[in-house]
C-alpha cells in the first residue's frame, strides 16, 4: 500500500488532516495538517495502530473495524483522539473505504478551537450583560448618593450640638464607601495609552509591589523567556490588571496558611493562536500560577463577573476589573485550579500597530 508522490503533494496542500491506514489499521500516512493536528512528523507515525490515537470506547475502534470489513463509509462526531503526548483532543472524523489501496481514509476536522471560541463567545455575552446591568443599577445608586451626601452636610450645618456631628459624619462617610464601591463597579474608564511595553518590566513591578505587601512572606518564582520583545499596550492598565489576579494569589495564600507559598511568573511566546475569531501570529502568554487551597468548583465559572469572590474578605471587583483591561487590550485571560494550584492564563497580542487601529 502507497500513496503517489503526485497525491501526496496535493494531500498535503490541503488544510483537512488526512490519516491512511492499511488493511491491519496501522497508519501507513498522513498529510501535513494531521502532522500538525496530531504533534507528531509522518516518520514516526508510520506503522502505529490508529486504535491508539482513538480515546474513545470500544464502540468506536468496533466502527472502524466494521468499516473497513463492510466498506462503508461513516462520520464520527465529536470524538475525542489521545495524542502521543497524552494529550486529549476533539474532533469530527468521517471514515472511506480505499476500493484501490486496501484500507481506510480518515478526514480529521478538529474542533477545540472552534468549542473554545464558542464558549469563550458565550461567556462574553454573559458577562456583557451583567456589567450592562451593574452599569445601569449603579448609576441610579450614584444619583440618590449624591442627593444624601448633600443633605447630611446641610444638616451638618444647621445643627447647634457638635456631637450630633458625629452622625452626619457617618452619613457622609458611607455615602462616600458606596460611591467608591460603585465607581469600581462600573469598572475601568481609562482609555488605554498605547505605546511598546516590555512585559518583564511589568511584571518586575507587580512583583516588587507584592513583596512589600506581604513583607516578603510570598516567594516569588520567575520563569521569563528572554527573547520576547515589547508588545503594545498601556504600562499602568497592565500592572493594575496583573496585580490584582496576583494580589489575590498572594492573600489566598496568606489567609490559608500555606506551607511554602510560592507565586510562579512564566512567560512564553505561542504562535497562530486564537482570540475570539481572530487568529494571531504571535501573542504573549503570561502565567500566573499559586499553590494555594485553589478556587472553589462552585464559582470556578463565575470568578470574572462582579461580586463573586471566594474570599470572605473580598468585594470580587478585582478579577472582573483585570478581565476589562485584558479585553481593552484585545487579550484573553483563562483560569484553571485545583485544590493545591490556581493557575492564571493571560494572552496578548503582539502584532505591533494592532491595538491602535482597533
Amino acid at each position: 500500500m502507497s500513496v503517489e508522490p503526485q497525491f501526496t503533494y496535493l494531500l498535503d496542500s490541503l488544510s483537512t488532516a488526512i490519516v491512511v491506514v492499511n488493511e491491519a489499521l496501522e497508519i501507513h500516512y498522513i498529510n501535513s495538517a494531521a502532522e500538525s493536528l496530531l504533534a507528531i512528523s509522518k516518520e514516526r507515525i508510520t506503522g502505529s495502530p490508529i486504535t491508539d490515537y482513538i480515546a474513545e470506547t470500544e464502540s468506536a475502534i468496533t466502527a472502524i473495524k466494521d468499516a473497513l470489513s463492510a466498506q462503508r463509509h461513516y462520520t464520527k462526531r465529536r470524538a475525542h483522539w489521545r495524542l502521543h503526548n497524552g494529550q486529549r483532543i476533539t474532533v469530527d472524523y468521517s471514515v472511506t473505504p480505499n476500493q484501490d489501496l486496501p484500507g481506510l481514509v480518515l478526514e480529521v476536522q478538529p474542533l477545540d478551537r472552534l468549542l473554545r471560541i464558542t464558549r469563550e463567545e458565550a461567556l462574553n455575552a454573559s458577562q456583557e450583560t451583567t456589567r450592562s446591568l451593574i452599569r445601569g443599577v449603579a448609576h441610579e445608586i450614584k444619583n440618590p448618593l449624591g442627593g444624601i451626601r448633600g443633605a447630611a452636610q446641610l444638616l451638618a450645618r444647621e445643627l447647634d450640638n457638635p456631637e450630633l456631628h458625629e452622625y452626619t459624619d457617618v452619613i457622609i462617610d458611607e455615602s462616600d464607601r458606596l460611591r467608591n464601591l460603585v465607581d469600581r463597579m462600573l469598572g475601568p474608564r481609562q482609555v488605554p495609552r498605547w505605546a511598546m511595553v516590555n512585559i518583564h518590566e511589568v511584571l518586575e513591578r507587580v512583583a516588587t509591589l507584592i513583596n512589600a505587601e506581604s513583607h516578603g512572606g510570598v516567594f516569588i518564582k520567575r520563569d521569563y523567556d528572554p527573547s520576547i520583545p515589547p508588545l503594545p499596550g498601556d504600562n499602568e492598565l497592565l500592572i493594575q490588571s496583573l496585580l490584582n489576579i496576583v494580589r489575590n494569589a498572594m492573600q489566598a495564600l496568606t489567609e490559608s496558611n500555606t506551607d511554602e507559598p510560592t507565586i510562579k511568573l512564566c512567560t512564553r511566546i505561542q504562535r497562530q493562536f486564537s482570540i475570539g475569531r481572530r487568529c494571531h501570529p504571535l501573542v504573549c502568554r503570561i502565567d500566573i500560577e499559586d499553590n494555594g487551597p485553589g478556587i472553589p468548583a462552585d464559582i470556578i465559572e463565575d470568578i470574572f463577573f462582579p461580586m463573586i469572590s471566594g474570599r470572605a474578605e473580598g468585594t470580587g471587583l478585582g478579577l472582573a476589573i483585570s478581565q476589562q483591561l485584558i479585553i481593552q487590550h484585545h487579550g484573553q485571560i483563562l483560569c484553571e485550579s485545583a485544590p493545591g494550584t490556581t493557575k492564571f492564563t493571560i494572552y496578548l497580542p503582539m502584532e505591533p500597530g494592532y491595538a491602535e487601529n482597533e
